[in-house]
């Protein structure tokens, strides 16, 4: 599916906009069993990925091949799986500012790792941005108070987010944004599974609350489905470096949810956060002063 280099920077802004209120939403169910309730969210995103399907354009590959499969593998696992049972773990021993400052030093890391993949080097342009966003990012989320597990799980949260597209960026050519969210959704129902079984979490299951339903529902529908397609069909035009810096838009989010959800403004440190936050997105696109050429000098006939 092919789409404009504007469109694409809207998807993807629009996809983080949503996962940042994530992790505000996701304090809705940490009471819940937590890798029971994300084996549910993403068993109903998958049932409903696979139907949105139908309505996109046929992508090169209907089916995943073997290399697909165990990128998709690696891609519930991480990306999905292992992301959400950090953020859980991470919510439950850490403020939630920890965690929006970990997972919010993503775009350093893709603005290096993502050139490095392709074996060239990082554009400084966009390495000196990253390096501002998340400066910004620090400054908007500030760093809270965590224990040794809280920190440890912030920590995977933000390798994990970044796992979540380098992974998932040479699947998308083939498969398209849509059945690559569908088949990392319903490859990683089994292994929540198997883990909640293991850990003996199965033996807890209960019917959610209200709120807990309500949580889920929102993670299931809006995060996974929406946010995913939006955020695969951005990545797939501008690649994982130039997107990786808008992944600085989900500390805003999570910030301005919070907000809200908390009933407080933020503070001045956060505002500023935000200003500097806005100012290394915009500096990948401030085009470079242009050199003024001069005109020779007339010499002079003797």
């Amino acid at each position: 599916m092919n789409i404009s280099s504007r469109a694409a920077y809207a998807l993807c802004i629009l996809g983080m906009i949503i996962v940042g209120s994530s992790v505000a939403v996701s304090r809705l169910i940490t009471a819940y069993p937590m890798l029971t309730g994300q084996a549910l969210r993403y068993a109903v995103a998958a049932v409903l990925l696979f139907g949105v399907a139908r309505f996109f354009p046929a992508p090169v590959r209907t089916r995943p091949t073997r290399r697909d499969l165990i990128l998709l593998i690696a891609l519930g696992a991480v990306g999905l799986a292992a992301f959400n049972a950090c953020v859980l773990i991470g919510l439950r021993h850490a403020e939630p500012a920890v965690i929006g400052t970990a997972i919010g030093a993503a775009p350093l890391i893709l603005a290096l790792l993502g050139p490095l993949m392709a074996r060239r080097r990082p554009a400084a342009r966009l390495v000196i941005a990253s390096t501002v966003v998340v400066a910004g990012t620090a400054l908007v989320e500030g760093f809270g108070q965590t224990d040794a597990i809280g920190l440890a799980a912030a920590l995977g949260a933000l390798a994990c987010e970044a796992g979540f597209s380098v992974l998932a960026a040479p699947l998308l050519p083939g498969l398209g944004a849509v059945r690559v969210s569908a088949y990392a959704c319903l490859l990683a129902v089994p292994l929540l599974a198997v883990g909640a079984i293991v850990t003996g979490e199965a033996a807890a299951v209960r019917l959610p609350t209200v709120a807990e339903a309500a949580g889920l529902a929102y993670l299931a529908v809006v995060v996974t489905v929406v946010a995913f397609i939006a955020w695969f069909l951005g990545i797939q035009q501008l690649g994982v470096e130039r997107a990786g810096v808008l992944v600085g838009v989900l500390p805003l989010a999570t910030l301005a949810v919070s907000a809200v959800m908390d009933g407080r403004l933020p503070g001045s440190a956060a505002t500023i956060g935000v200003l500097v936050v806005m100012a290394g997105l915009a500096l990948p696109h401030l085009s470079p002063p242009k050199a003024v050429r001069r005109r020779p000098r007339a010499v002079a006939s003797v």
